[in-house]
């Protein structure tokens, strides 16, 4: 089973395109790298539709499913809203934590109960595990930044370059790209030590993002290794 037969596995691969173009973004001089913005409102947009209809015999339910579109849209808004401002209003940030934080996590556990569903392990499983772990690891890069907007200094050396803007610049003019590598850092408990949190709020935010991360691979290896020993024993 390959290719993206069904609207699930469909999905994965729409989910790791735009995390992958994200990725991309973030490597570009500035002032190119502010697409990242556009990119994640695509990431969010995908994530309602790949992640939030029903599929084969996995339902979620309708009313959690219009729970989780709801707080899909909810997310974008802030986000909007959060990019445009300016930085003297810093306190739009704390809704882009609250419900970025809730929707990537319940878009995380619905993304590993899909891939539970899926009969054998193949690229496209592989393609739909990698999504979901980009995925995280670009939603705690989001949630550091609209942090360190709330509170600056939240964490060291990060250097954004457009802090020199003046409060009354857009957020988006921010360059974020060191608080999304240590989000990703974090996610996968490195801990280079280039970027430290230092205030309690971005230490425990950093905790949050390393348990987030372990736990993804635990429920992804199990899920996989299940499926692994189902085939291995149907094999003749």
């Amino acid at each position: 089973m390959d290719g993206g037969s069904t609207p699930r596995q469909q999905s994965y691969g729409h989910l790791l395109s735009i995390c992958l173009l994200l990725l991309v973004t973030f490597t570009l001089p500035e002032p190119w790298n502010n697409f990242s913005s556009l990119g994640y409102l695509l990431l969010a947009l995908v994530m309602i539709r790949g992640l939030g209809n029903p599929t084969g015999s996995l339902q979620f339910g309708t009313v959690p499913r219009r729970l989780f579109k709801g707080l899909g849209v909810a997310a974008i808004a802030v986000g909007v809203l959060w990019y445009v401002t300016p930085l003297e209003l810093r306190s739009t940030g704390i809704p882009v934590i609250a419900l970025w934080a809730l929707f990537s996590g319940w878009s995380a556990i619905r993304l590993i109960r899909g891939l539970a569903q899926e009969r054998r392990v193949s690229d496209v499983v592989l393609r739909g595990a990698l999504a979901g772990y980009l995925m995280l690891g670009l939603a705690a890069g989001l949630l550091c930044c609209a942090l360190e907007t709330i509170d600056p200094a939240s964490f060291s050396n990060v250097n954004l370059s457009a802090q020199d803007l003046g409060q009354s610049s857009p957020v988006w003019g921010l360059n974020f790209v060191r608080l999304n590598y240590f989000a990703f850092v974090s996610l996968t408990t490195m801990g280079y030590g280039d970027v430290t949190p230092q205030t309690p709020q971005a230490q425990m935010a950093s905790v949050a993002i390393a348990i987030a991360g372990t736990f993804y691979v635990a429920a992804v290896m199990g899920v996989l290794i299940s499926r692994l020993t189902v085939q291995e024993s149907q094999q003749p």
